[in-house]
């Protein structure tokens, strides 16, 4: 990205001063209806984006039709303000400004995105599990990157992956994995990251969307965002070295490529599997295989991916000891 004076946006904006005595406010244009006029100009990345020119992405990513479909998507989304108290109507509410200086700053290379709001939730099976919630303005960015790669990384994803993927999810999951234990795949690793997405190598993730992102700009803007501060609820900030924070539009994105190393080395070695984020099942026809492969994808994961497994939710079990996305299964 070109070196110039860096700024975070800030949604404070001045009243339009009347000037000539005209009355701003009855301007013919309507926040949403300029976000859905300016969306309706032809996407610039299609099916076929994996093969295209990647040099020059910034300028699809930055262009006023691919902001104003992100600052529809996130608007749609909603969710709860960031550090800055900003909140996903008042955005909406000065989209053409908010648009026009994103566009600029992006092109100029002087875009910085804000702290990230850390907030906790409860799991499912207890504990609790850290959000990070960007300012609305980062979501729009995070957003309109998400637009532009995941037509581009998304083809390669292998098919037995399922999690954060267009027309997939928990149901063709366990769809899988059930068609495998009737198949006679009856022992499970189960297998549970620690941490996972606290743990994403920064270096290596930017290295996998180098293999296919030429755009060296993209690039350095994913680091920012990867590199952004966490608030935490006490008001303590802190620096990030490593991880992906859940709770950003780009997220889950990044999330799956970079397993999608460990979706290739299990394919590669001819296993079954099912993989929904950091969750993942391999079906073996034995324990004594099951141990075999769980002994070598720990060391694959901890070697070479630098991914520790959680020891405790991990092991090799019968069919009727694994929960699966919730799903128990019965054979």
């Amino acid at each position: 990205m070109r070196k110039t004076g860096s700024r975070q946006l800030s949604f404070v904006f001045a009243d339009s001063p009347s000037g000539d005595g005209k009355d701003e406010r009855s301007d013919a244009f309507e926040p949403r209806s300029f976000l859905l006029q300016k969306a309706k100009r032809k996407k610039p990345i299609g099916p076929n984006a994996g093969a295209a020119d990647t040099s020059r992405l910034l300028e699809v990513a930055a262009s006023e039709a691919n902001l104003a479909r992100a600052l529809l998507n996130v608007v749609r989304n909603k969710g709860a303000p960031g550090v800055d108290g900003q909140t996903v109507e008042a955005a909406e509410a000065k989209a053409r400004a908010l648009i026009a200086r994103l566009r600029r700053d992006l092109l100029e290379g002087c875009y910085r995105p804000g702290d990230v709001r850390r907030v906790w939730v409860p799991k499912p099976g207890g504990g609790q599990r850290g959000l990070g919630i960007p300012n609305v303005v980062d979501r729009v960015v995070q957003q309109a990157l998400l637009q532009v790669l995941e037509p581009i990384f998304e083809p390669s994803f292998h098919a037995s992956s399922h999690g954060f993927r267009p027309k997939r999810g928990a149901h063709t999951a366990i769809a899988e994995a059930t068609g495998y234990l009737k198949d006679g795949y009856r022992t499970v690793v189960d297998l549970d990251l620690a941490k996972f997405f606290d743990r994403v190598h920064h270096q290596r993730l930017l290295a996998r969307i180098a293999e296919r992102v030429k755009d060296q700009r993209i690039l350095a803007l994913v680091r920012l965002m990867l590199k952004a501060a966490v608030i935490m609820p006490d008001g303590t900030k802190i620096a990030v070295q490593e991880g992906t924070p859940q709770g950003g539009p780009l997220s889950p994105l990044l999330s799956n490529i970079v397993l999608d190393e460990l979706d290739r080395e299990l394919a590669r070695r001819g296993l079954r599997f099912v993989r929904y984020a950091d969750d993942c099942n391999i079906f073996v026809r034995s324990e004594r295989a099951g141990q075999r492969v769980m002994t070598s994808i720990r060391r694959f994961l901890e070697t070479r991916m630098r991914l520790p497994i959680n020891e405790e939710k991990s092991g090799v079990r019968r069919p009727d000891e694994v929960q699966f996305l919730g799903f128990s299964f019965r054979f």
